[in-house]
């Protein structure tokens, strides 16, 4: 029996991976995480499976479902939203599990910001403007954020920002940014991103807190922050696809060959 941690991806059903939905369609236990989970998904269970909504369960109560359903010598897919590795709380239930015995597994999926980015239909690492994407968010009623990731510590670096889990915290975001990367600075969000409500929000800086009320935009959003969003991708073209470089690899592969057998 093993418990397989699956992304079920940002809202879109069909943004789920080959490996989640032949899981889905094979573990007869589905635990998920309440309406962050779109429904189409779960009709991939089969029809005589269990799916349990696990929105207001404590952890406690998570754990010792996924225990029960080994004593029972069945696997389980423990559906999340987005992608595992971020904000998931994965990392407390495998240890129990694993305290516990039960083998666990990992299958990523899409995460919202990259779904986000895709509805925005932009590159977030822009030749010659900027080339790191910082993941962060901002502490409210989830737990504190560690010594030296506070949003203005963070921004000192002024790399494209995307913010999870922050939509209700803009003014707070404004202040801590707007000394680093300036009030005009332009910063896109997404609301529900590839979902049938998804919401785009583009303004500068100094007008996010207005420009997402006005929206009514107040959770399950991703804020970009970052020159990057109005740079023009033509401007600076990247090296990889460039004539040098193809020139470059062409001259290495023939010094290889030799010159004799130089095509």
């Amino acid at each position: 029996m093993t418990v397989y941690f699956i992304g079920a991806g940002p809202g879109a059903p069909d943004l789920i991976t080959v490996r989640g939905a032949e899981l889905l369609r094979r573990c007869r236990v589905c635990l998920y995480a309440g309406s962050l989970v779109p429904p189409e998904l779960l009709a991939l269970c089969p029809p005589a499976g269990q799916q349990i909504n696990t929105a207001r369960m404590p952890l406690d109560e998570i754990v010792s479902l996924l225990v029960a359903a080994e004593g029972h010598g069945l696997d389980v897919a423990r559906l999340h939203s987005g992608d595992p590795s971020l904000y998931s709380a994965v990392a407390e239930q495998q240890r129990r599990l694993h305290d516990h015995g039960v083998p666990t597994q990992i299958v990523p999926g899409v995460p919202a910001f990259a779904a986000a980015a895709a509805s925005l239909g932009t590159e977030l690492t822009v030749p010659g403007v900027g080339q790191s994407l910082l993941i962060t968010r901002i502490a409210t009623l989830s737990t504190d954020m560690p010594p030296g990731e506070t949003l203005a510590e963070l921004a000192s670096s002024g790399v494209t920002l995307a913010l999870h889990l922050a939509a209700r915290q803009t003014d707070a975001i404004v202040a801590a940014l707007a000394p680093f990367y300036g009030p005009d600075c332009p910063t896109a969000t997404v609301a529900f991103a590839s979902r049938d409500e998804e919401q785009i929000v583009r303004c500068p800086l100094h007008e996010l807190p207005r420009a997402l009320a006005d929206a009514g935009i107040v959770r399950t959003a991703v804020i970009f922050v970052g020159r990057v969003l109005t740079a023009d991708p033509a401007a600076t073209d990247s090296y990889l696809y460039s004539a040098a470089r193809v020139a470059k690899i062409r001259d290495t592969q023939n010094g290889h060959l030799g010159p004799e057998n130089a095509p």
